[in-house]
């Protein structure tokens, strides 16, 4: 295995396309207005030693009606997500099965991404011992990479190549979905929105 300047290993599961600009607005680490860049120290991402990464799917769900979007102003939805063992995953439509699949050309959401380190941080920071990675809608739960360093980058994973569009910036309701102060504590390590730019399944491990 390679490992990049960066220190992220070049391995047959994760490529990172080097030379790709991030489109005006998605820079690399763009965090909203206000918010300070949030960045995983190797040691959070589970870097060896020797600078090999170790990226891992940890969980995979989908969400096949919407709880959020439409509801502002009214009480979220109840539709439930599930947790599955692999995902399909369509180029240029989104993921069979979930509420964004061929929801608008072009996308931003087609998949989203969510930091396992990132969600153990903020349930030993938070006290939420028993909060599910799934309540934050996003599709995959992935350790051993600081997904921020993934905008405007396009990356492969399992096979399927993706393109790190922008932050998935955590909206108002994820005080509902788990507990007040989890939006602010969110900002700028929400996860990732991302393209599927190739047909593939994603499975975990």
């Amino acid at each position: 295995m390679a490992v990049t300047a960066e220190g992220w290993t070049t391995n047959p599961f994760v490529s990172i396309s080097p030379g790709v600009r991030p489109p005006r607005g998605a820079e690399e680490g763009a965090v909203p207005k206000g918010a300070a860049p949030f960045r995983l120290s190797k040691a959070q991402v589970g870097i060896e030693n020797r600078g090999v990464g170790m990226i891992t799917i940890e969980r995979l769900y989908i969400s096949p009606e919407h709880n959020y979007v439409g509801h502002k102003g009214k009480p979220a939805g109840t539709q439930p997500h599930f947790e599955v063992s692999e995902i399909a995953c369509v180029a240029g439509s989104g993921i069979r099965e979930d509420r964004y699949f061929d929801h608008q050309p072009d996308y931003k959401g087609q998949i989203t991404f969510f930091s396992s380190e990132v969600f153990q941080l903020m349930k030993r920071e938070l006290g939420l011992d028993s909060a599910d990675a799934g309540s934050s809608r996003r599709n995959v739960l992935i350790s051993g990479v600081d997904l921020n360093s993934w905008i405007g980058k396009e990356f492969e994973l399992q096979g399927v190549r993706f393109f790190g569009v922008e932050e998935c910036r955590p909206c108002a309701w994820m005080d509902q979905a788990f507990a007040l102060g989890v939006h602010a504590w969110l900002m700028g390590r929400g996860g990732l929105r991302a393209r599927i730019l190739t047909d593939g399944i994603l499975k975990l491990g």
